[in-house]
């Protein structure tokens, strides 16, 4: 790119607009979460299992990352049939996490760390543990029977319609004492809330404002557009399945009608009322499905629902490809009333990306231009703990799997657990750190190679390059801001233009193996490159082309 270069981006250089130009946005806009699965992060206690202790101990490290808030995955009182996603008790804390003084100790330290704390918010369903359900399926006439989703079987005894689990088999269950069918879109030990009745409307509000006053800054809606479904209980159709990989009956419907009903939008504008009444909080929904775009805007419209959302764009992907990254990005623009997206490459439902995506070669240098990437594109990027390490899925074998899906549909999923390992913290002590007894979920070699004591001794490390990049976002308002502009760029490069107010700045990353000659084309009017601001390749940085898996990020400047 003959980009004259007067310094090779030791450290990430401000280039902030000038005061006239400077727009106010609340904190979480633009801010990058740091998602904690508690279960892996890191154990106190000595069982194998991470803890809130745990998490209060790894919050000076996730400060130090440079991001602006954590979500915590859930530690609510549960069975752990579906590892806390089933609640047992939403205003509680599982006796394996610790207590509801260690949240508020963490929600604390947090605080004093300039860290925000999101929790997760289960509104389509709960524990069949749960009080609620106890009662509702006693009868047809107690207080609690409309909580849930019940329905009469067919005349010939089997289900009401057709409507599968996401987890395999029917999403219906008999229960005898009713004489009646109960819906659940997950685990038989998940019952799906009636959440068309007002009464259980109320009662999850309540839930949002016990965590509210007890200080998080925000919600992740987990599953939120299963929330509520056809009302006339209508059969889905057969998908189509030519070219597709069928890993179990759910995937050989389409899902017009068992979830993502409007009626979910009024319930949303109840939830944004609640959160309105304490200044500064934030809500992002997770929305899976294969065409979200369309729901995730209108859960996000113009103010009056939630702030964020994101879906499985990137999480499921097998590959990772200009086309694909462009068809994502291009969705959200700036038109009015449009909602504001979120984006995650890995979580804790997903294998992770460096596993999927990656050849084999060179992954140091992939999993860098990976979250460069991730922290680079206009949104919330949401990075999984360990995606800062460049961690890999680890094989689990069927012996040691814990994920109910991956047990039901063995082999034919990758399953969760690869992704859940332990979070290795030093190479050097059993375990890697995370536990002084066998963890719940076995550690790879190759994840206990990249420890953080190790990283964080080696200035060159995955570790310390997210830092870096973490850091130029924090000082750049483009990066963190501004409008994007896809660039015309040779596959497999993928180029963009961050812009905010007087700011800036060219991002151009290689997803392929092989090195791509290019000039830059494109620019806004009037610019040109000035300095390098990032490279993850150091040596190569005279950027007249892209090597492997490499990522640029430069400044701009008035020609």
């Amino acid at each position: 790119m003959n980009l004259p270069l007067n310094a090779t981006a030791a450290s990430p250089t401000s280039t902030a607009p000038d005061a006239k130009t400077t727009i106010h946005h609340p904190w979480w806009r633009g801010a990058v979460i740091y998602q904690i699965y508690p279960r892996s992060f890191l154990d106190t206690n000595g069982d194998g299992i991470g803890d809130l202790r745990g998490c209060i101990e790894g919050l000076e490290y996730i400060a130090s990352l440079g991001v602006d808030g954590i979500w915590i995955s859930p530690f609510f009182t549960s069975p752990m049939n579906d590892f806390g996603y089933d609640v047992a008790d939403y205003c509680n804390v599982d006796p394996i996490f610790g207590t509801l003084a260690d949240f508020d100790e963490l929600v604390n330290k947090a605080h004093q760390l300039n860290l925000k704390v999101i929790i997760d918010q289960i509104y389509s369903h709960t524990s069949d543990a749960h009080e609620w359900f106890n009662e509702s399926r006693q009868d047809a006439t107690n207080p609690k029977a409309d909580w849930y989703v019940w329905a009469d079987p067919k005349p010939d005894g089997s289900p009401p319609n057709n409507w599968q689990s996401v987890f395999g088999g029917p999403a219906w269950t008999w229960e005898a004492r009713r004489g009646q069918y109960y819906l659940h879109n997950f685990l038989h030990s998940q019952p799906d809330l009636n959440v068309r009745n007002k009464e259980v409307q109320d009662a999850l509000l309540q839930v949002a404002k016990f965590w509210l006053d007890r200080g998080v800054d925000g919600f992740r809606l987990d599953a939120i557009n299963f929330a509520m479904h056809d009302p006339q209980l209508r059969d889905n159709p057969p998908a189509p399945t030519e070219g597709r990989i069928i890993s179990r009956p759910f995937d050989l419907q389409q899902h017009i009608y068992n979830q993502s009903h409007p009626d979910i939008l009024p319930f949303l504008e109840r939830v944004r009322a609640v959160v309105n009444a304490y200044e500064g909080r934030f809500t992002v929904a997770e929305v899976g499905g294969p065409d979200p775009i369309a729901e995730m805007k209108a859960f996000t419209q113009s103010g009056e629902r939630l702030d964020s959302a994101y879906s499985f764009d990137f999480l499921y992907a097998d590959t990772l490809t200009p086309h694909k990254l462009k068809t994502a990005l291009n969705t959200w623009g700036e038109d009015e009333g449009e909602g504001w997206p979120s984006w995650a490459f890995s979580n804790h439902d997903a294998p992770r990306a460096i596993s999927r995506w990656h050849d084999g070669s060179d992954p140091e240098h992939f999993a860098k231009m990976a979250s460069a990437l991730l922290l680079s594109i206009r949104g919330n990027p949401i990075l999984y703990q360990g995606e800062e390490l460049g961690m890999p899925q680890t094989p689990i074998p069927f012996e040691k799997l814990q994920d109910p899906e991956a047990i039901a549909n063995w082999p034919q999923t990758l399953g969760r657990d690869g992704a859940r390992t332990p979070l290795p913290w030093d190479a050097e002590q059993v375990f890697a750190g995370f536990s002084k007894s066998e963890p719940w979920l076995p550690i790879g070699d190759d994840q206990s190679a990249l420890a953080i004591n190790r990283q964080e001794s080696q200035p060159k490390s995955t570790l310390n390059f997210v830092r870096t990049m973490l850091q130029l976002r924090r000082q750049n308002p483009a990066l963190r801001y501004g409008d994007l502009q896809i660039l015309p760029s040779p596959y497999p490069l993928f180029a963009f233009v961050r812009t905010e107010g007087d700011e800036a700045v060219l991002c151009v990353f290689n997803l392929g193996n092989t090195v791509v000659a290019w000039t830059p084309e494109g620019l806004p009017d009037g610019m040109r490159l000035s300095r390098l601001l990032l490279e993850n390749q150091p040596g190569h940085d005279k950027m007249d082309c892209v090597y492997p898996f490499g990522a640029y990020i430069a400044a701009l400047s008035p020609a």
